[in-house]
């Protein structure tokens, strides 16, 4: 995350996208650390070239204890 990320406000919801590679999966883990939780599966497409994934994250903050959105 950059220092503009951060001074920003944070989104509630974020869709990671990128090749399916260690730093995707580093943006992932630095999202995780930052506050947020998965949200729902990840997924993968191939575009000719290369694996496509995405990744939903929402903040963990704000949601009602053991209430988990659909």
């Amino acid at each position: 995350m950059t220092d503009q990320d951060k001074a920003s406000p944070r989104l509630r919801y974020r869709l990671l996208t990128g090749p399916d590679d260690a730093d995707f999966c580093r943006r992932v883990s630095e999202a995780l650390a930052d506050g947020y939780r998965l949200h729902g599966s990840p997924a993968m497409t191939f575009d000719g070239e290369r694996v496509v994934v995405a990744q939903a994250v929402v903040l963990a903050d704000g949601w009602a204890a053991g209430i988990t959105p659909v």
